[in-house]
């Protein structure tokens, strides 16, 4: 008997899940926001540059998870304009580092503060993550929308006593507000806006060919439609990212003993001998759009842990959430345009028919293709973009679900997770899918791959002076 995980419905929230939502929303939000956001003074005073950036990285997270109707594809260009307007609101301010205007897809031009005027790059901040997130999720409720509101005002007071003039409060305002107007009108142009209107399309005609995705009868969500089948049309932010090459998949065969039954047994036999910490692992991992900030959101996250510990400075801070989102969005472009173009079954269809008919994977399918791996693919992106910032070896604690009460149906508590390098935690990203039975070695070892060389495009980007 099937016993299924909460379904996942990308369009519609079942009220259980809103009331679980209504519940939780204000103990998140507490502890992981306004914690050092009070109105005491000693508060206020102890609110530094980087505590900025964190604040609205976090308001990010939050927002994303607690907006309806997201999805892990929507969340991954989301994060992308939002890094990238933390970065574009600052950048000017720093002799040091370059705008990515004329270096990204279709990016010409952006508004440029005025010529020996001064001006406040915190309040420039602030004003533009206040109006990015709230362009780019306009769907979120009126009192996610308030909380944004609420955030920027707490942090306007404070860093606006620094000035006399209010010229330089208002003009720094103003910039930050048109960097993210200027940001926001591009993103409409790039085939995702408001993506969570379709998520699923209805008129879509499935390949039917030998080894296709077939709707899964294990499932995440209601939907027997993949999601967002034409994702991988849209507009990468990098150009040099919109022509790769395609990755190459083992040809289809059921004979057993051949490279593509073989993928299929691995994962089989795998299942029969997973481990608790295995399986702690795959929970981990699975960033279920309804009760988690997204995996694009867990690497969000991951970018927040490394500011944390090495507390760069405002600009470093903003080049770091930029490189990350924009690797991860654009990971999950190319990785749907593949999943697409291969429509490739997931273990749940191969095993039951050729190898044991009762086999069920320990986690639930995701509704969309199965190669390569997005949770690979983005893990590995971000990974890459935070190593070349952060160095190979940097250790972390992952706390993204502590406190999530047992998974009940799995028999399976989640475990914080520790690493010592970035890559680390990418490959256990790629690992939970194959101990999860949904993803298959070569559709991780492919997205691991494909990642990486996603990554170094950004990185190679004409960044600093």
């Amino acid at each position: 008997m099937i016993i299924p995980l909460k379904h996942t419905n990308f369009q519609n929230e079942t009220v259980e899940m809103k009331i679980v939502h209504i519940r939780n929303l204000g103990i998140f939000f507490l502890s992981l926001l306004f914690i050092n956001l009070s109105c005491s003074k000693k508060q206020i005073i102890e609110l530094q540059e980087q505590d900025v950036a964190l604040k609205w990285a976090k308001m990010s997270l939050f927002i994303t998870q607690y907006t309806p109707a997201n999805s892990p594809t929507y969340a991954s260009r989301a994060f992308g304009y939002i890094g990238l307007t933390m970065y574009e609101s600052v950048v000017n301010g720093f002799e040091s580092h370059n705008s990515m205007a004329g270096q990204l897809n279709g990016l010409s031009d952006l508004p440029q503060p005025e010529e020996n005027k001064p001006y406040d790059w915190v309040l420039s901040l602030n004003a533009a993550q206040a109006a990015i997130l709230k362009n780019v999720y306009m769907q979120t409720s009126d009192e996610n929308k308030l909380r944004i509101d609420s955030l920027e005002r707490v942090i306007y007071d404070h860093f606006k006593t620094n000035h006399e003039d209010k010229k330089t409060v208002e003009r720094s305002v103003a910039y930050g507000r048109a960097i993210a107007e200027t940001i926001f009108e591009w993103s409409k142009t790039d085939g995702g806006h408001r993506g969570y209107l379709y998520n699923f399309d209805k008129n879509m005609v499935h390949p039917n060919r030998p080894g296709s995705w077939k709707p899964p009868l294990f499932a995440q969500s209601f939907s027997h439609l993949p999601l967002h089948p034409h994702w991988g049309k849209n507009r990468t932010f990098l150009k040099q990212n919109s022509g790769l090459a395609t990755p190459e998949i083992i040809p289809y065969d059921t004979l057993p003993g051949s490279p593509y039954y073989n993928e299929f047994l691995q994962v089989y036999e795998k299942d029969k001998i997973l481990t608790q910490e295995e399986k702690e692992t795959a929970i981990w991992w699975g960033d279920d759009p309804d009760v988690s900030f997204t995996p694009p959101g867990h690497s969000y996250y991951i970018a927040t842990l490394a500011i944390e510990k090495a507390q760069p400075s405002l600009i470093e801070c903003a080049e770091t959430y930029a490189k990350v989102s924009l690797s991860v969005a654009d990971a999950f472009i190319n990785c749907w345009k593949w999943k697409y173009h291969f429509f490739s079954e997931r273990p749940n269809t191969f095993i039951p028919k050729y190898i044991d008919q009762e086999w069920e994977s320990f986690w639930p399918d995701p509704p969309f293709p199965c190669f390569p791996s997005g949770h690979a693919i983005q893990a590995a992106a971000a990974a890459v973009a935070l190593q070349d910032i952060y160095g190979d070896n940097f250790g972390f604690v992952d706390r993204a679900h502590e406190g999530r009460e047992r998974d009940e149906v799995r028999e399976t508590d989640f475990v914080i997770r520790s690493f010592d390098s970035f890559w680390a935690a990418a490959q256990e990203t790629a690992d939970s899918r194959f101990y999860g039975g949904i993803h298959t070695a070569q559709d991780n070892t492919v997205g691991l791959e494909e990642g990486t060389r996603i990554a170094q495009n950004v990185i190679a980007l004409n960044w600093k002076n």
